[in-house]
């Protein structure tokens, strides 16, 4: 109940989700605007005019015998209005519509991503509010240009509706009545139809997930080894299986009533209006001659005008209270008022770090307290590591010290200032990041490196190479077909390369090394390399980033015993702190961890020879 509520809008604001659409359609493009409103006039303004006076004109002209020449004459001025009309729908369809559509798909999504951009990283990661941006992004141009002519289909099929009504009632008053039935057949059989079939969509829903899943599935290529190697295939084929039948049994269980509804929404809306108005039409006409030949044309006209205008016109107040719930995720996406806003405006940082201070900081996510008036301080120059098991606070700490979230109490300095004073774009200027849930794009290794950042062209390629010779992924990258110009992934380029997870982290870490400021954070950065390229790899990062103050987090804590200082975390707090030869004097929480992972390291090294332990030594937990 709660769901449904909370994705249930009333009829007024469906109404001015519309008007709302139209408003954001037309200030990216108003010229479709217009076009559209003219275009869906003139297409009522067609039905109303053949019904209601260009087959009553002819037909009395006939009847009052005026001349084949003035007839022809009447019907060459029309013919030629409407071959204008003809000719300029097919402008439109052809030119204006499509030239239109790419510039309200160019203007929408640059709204959309611009928001997107700005809005703050736990937006992302808030369910609720991913879904709206998910459905407000998902064919957001198509949909907004179906709703701009929803809202003129409502509007002038209202006008016209009503016009024809009237046209009607002057010609002969009794037979307004039968307009009741397509009245009827519309808004009673019609609506009572759409909501059988939205509850019948709505139970199909699990069955089409599950056949689009195993759809999905049978093509991917990640899941090809498993299909051939196991039979799982047979598994997958009884899921198939149960999902269409299941669509089988939902179709059988509403089959009946719709069958019902639907022949009395034909009824209503066609049949007894056609067939009574005829019958009703005839008697008048060839039995009590109280109606002429041409009120019998017009009235016959008119109703099957007006049938299809009521048509288009509760399909479009259909339309227009369902694109109400769509424009309501877009609207409600567009209008978020940002906690963090990217373009936050501020004091400029400058460009030295003295020192970042954590005082007394609570941060809670979702009702749960992540970190707990937690205290510590980065000095400039210096280096630290984050150590701790999972989940005790280590990642949150560097999200909330980039400013991806406010703490929920404390507050954290930079030079002895909150960093919430300071313009955002330039304070997150100051730190280059690696993180351990990276992401690769679909450009260039050099672009993955450099990331946008502002360097100079004549300088980049060194630079790249410099940065990916640190991170250890410079030999594999000149193996790469264009080397560092080889794009990655296949998602554009079928040359395109793949590499393995360890390779991918390196790139990664090159990041961090190609981008000149004076806070560089590694998280995790060597979680996917083996003993001695981990060894070489944080070797390179203390020498890299002496000029830097450094943080970075490890599990591995052989990497941070050369660190200037280590704060242990647990339970979302600083439970242990100090340089490597005082924690181990300590015999706390480090010491132990610590002596664990290094007879883990020393049994590995007997396992794999003599020559072997030696360079496990050198790399790892005896440096």
């Amino acid at each position: 109940m709660r769901e449904k509520k909370k994705r249930e809008i009333t009829r007024t604001r469906a109404v001015l989700n519309n008007l709302y659409a139209l408003k954001l359609v037309s200030g990216i493009c108003r010229k479709f605007v217009v076009h559209k409103a003219i275009n869906r006039f003139l297409g009522y303004f067609e039905w109303l005019f053949y019904s209601a006076f260009f087959m009553r004109y002819v037909i009395n002209s006939l009847e009052t015998g005026d001349s084949f020449g003035h007839i022809m004459i009447f019907i060459v001025i029309v013919t030629v209005v409407f071959g204008g009309m003809s000719l300029y729908n097919s402008i439109l369809e052809g030119n204006v519509n499509p030239v239109c559509a790419a510039v309200i798909n160019k203007g929408l999504y640059l709204k959309l991503f611009r928001k997107s951009r700005n809005v703050e990283l736990e937006c992302f990661e808030n369910s609720e509010f991913y879904d709206k941006y998910t459905l407000a992004m998902e064919k957001a141009d198509e949909r907004l240009i179906a709703t701009v002519e929803v809202v003129f289909g409502v509007f002038f099929g209202a006008i016209a509706s009503v016009c024809s009504f009237v046209f009607m009632y002057r010609v002969d008053k009794i037979s307004v009545l039968f307009i009741i039935f397509p009245v009827i057949g519309n808004f009673i059989f019609g609506r009572k139809n759409s909501q059988i079939d939205y509850v019948r969509n709505k139970e199909m829903v699990p069955h089409n997930r599950r056949i689009a899943y195993i759809n999905r599935v049978m093509y991917l290529p990640e899941y090809a080894k498993e299909i051939r190697l196991t039979k799982v295939f047979s598994l997958m084929k009884k899921q198939y299986r149960e999902a269409i039948k299941g669509l089988a049994d939902v179709a059988r269980k509403y089959s009946a009533i719709s069958v019902v509804i639907h022949w009395f929404y034909v009824m209503c809306t066609f049949t007894f209006i056609f067939e009574g108005l005829l019958i009703y039409g005839a008697y008048r006409t060839l039995v009590s001659g109280t109606m002429s030949l041409a009120q019998l044309a017009v009235i016959t006209s008119m109703m099957v005008s007006t049938t299809w205008i009521l048509i288009g016109f509760t399909n479009s107040l259909t339309d227009l209270f369902k694109n109400g719930l769509f424009v309501e995720y877009l609207r409600s996406f567009l209008e978020y008022k940002e906690k963090i806003p990217e373009d936050h405006q501020g004091a400029d940082p400058g460009e030295k770090i003295e020192s970042i201070e954590f005082r007394d900081v609570s941060f809670s996510y979702k009702d749960k307290e992540v970190l707990s008036h937690l205290n510590m301080e980065f000095r400039g120059g210096k280096t630290y590591a984050l150590v701790g098991h999972n989940g005790a606070g280590k990642t949150t700490l560097i999200k909330l010290l980039l400013r991806f979230y406010d703490p929920t109490e404390g507050e954290i300095l930079l030079n002895g200032r909150n960093i919430k004073e300071y313009d955002l774009q330039k304070y997150r200027a100051l730190f280059a990041t690696a993180f351990q849930d990276h992401r690769m794009f679909s450009m260039s290794v050099l672009d993955n490196v450099v990331m946008g950042e502002n360097i100079p062209e004549d300088e980049k390629e060194e630079k790249v190479i410099s940065a990916l010779k640190l991170s250890g992924a410079y030999d594999k990258v000149m193996t790469l077909p264009k080397g560092i110009h080889t794009t990655l992934t296949h998602e554009f380029d079928d040359e395109g390369a793949v590499l393995s997870g360890g390779e991918f982290q390196k790139i990664v870490v090159a990041r961090a090394f190609v981008k000149e400021c004076p806070f560089k954070i590694f998280d995790e950065p060597s979680s996917a390399l083996d003993p001695i390229a981990e060894s070489q790899l944080f070797d390179n990062i203390y020498d890299s980033c002496r000029e830097n103050t450094l943080v970075f987090i490890s599990h591995r804590l052989s990497s941070v015993q050369n660190a200037d200082w280590v704060y242990l975390l647990s339970d979302g707090t600083v439970k242990e702190e100090g340089d490597h030869h005082r924690l181990m004097e300590m015999g706390g929480l480090y010491a132990d961890m610590y002596t664990k992972q290094a007879k883990n390291y020393l049994a590995l090294s007997d396992g794999a020879g003599g020559g072997d332990e030696e360079q496990y030594e050198e790399g790892g937990v005896m440096a």
